[in-house]
């Protein structure tokens, strides 16, 4: 292959996100999303921005597009967020996605009603309303702080932490700790 090969096939590049069809935002396999993006109208694109939100707010629907990033056209769907801006979601082709009937799934037998039951109610003493604020990426604070250290020559061994290999977890045994864990600090 030449440099003039993949040229052939490159899309030609343009800053153009181009609306191909409107679909309801539910008929799409959220599988297929990939990266959300906040999209800002162009210089004077400021009415047609919110003429496109609203209408699709309206008609509760999303649109489907592409775009050109870097040499690759990519599939997006273009949707209102917080009825306030209109947000494009980066989405994967079909052909990305590794068909689930290929995994190898054990079919072993269905849950015991009890161990069913057991499951469902440490659910719902789990259940909360979720707030992403909660949860965070503590890699990059932990990497910094080891970059500091070095820097000021304090040069610490970081320690290995080590899963156990190949060692099959009981779940049920786990169900009923974290049930009775959770009776003992109620009472």
């Amino acid at each position: 292959m030449e440099d003039e090969d993949f040229q052939a096939v490159s899309p030609e590049k343009s800053k153009i996100l181009s609306i191909l069809q409107f679909v309801k935002e539910e008929e799409v396999d959220p599988a297929l999303f990939e990266t959300p993006y906040f999209l800002e109208p162009q210089k004077n694109g400021e009415a047609a921005y919110k003429l496109l939100l609203k209408a699709l707010m309206k008609t509760k629907m999303a649109g489907i597009g592409s775009f050109i990033l870097r040499d690759s056209e990519i599939l997006c769907m273009i949707r209102p967020y917080q009825d306030e801006i209109l947000m494009v979601n980066r989405m994967r082709y079909p052909e990305e996605m590794r068909v689930y009937e290929d995994l190898k799934i054990p079919s072993g037998k269905a849950p015991k009603a009890e161990e069913l039951k057991m499951a469902e109610t440490l659910i719902k003493s789990l259940a909360e309303t979720f707030d992403p604020s909660k949860y965070r990426d503590t890699y990059n604070e932990d990497l910094l702080k080891i970059i500091k250290q070095k820097a000021k020559g304090k040069i610490k061994k970081v320690k290995e932490t080590k899963q156990p290999a190949g060692k099959a977890t009981d779940l049920m045994a786990m169900l009923k700790a974290s049930l009775e864990s959770g009776k003992r600090k109620a009472g």
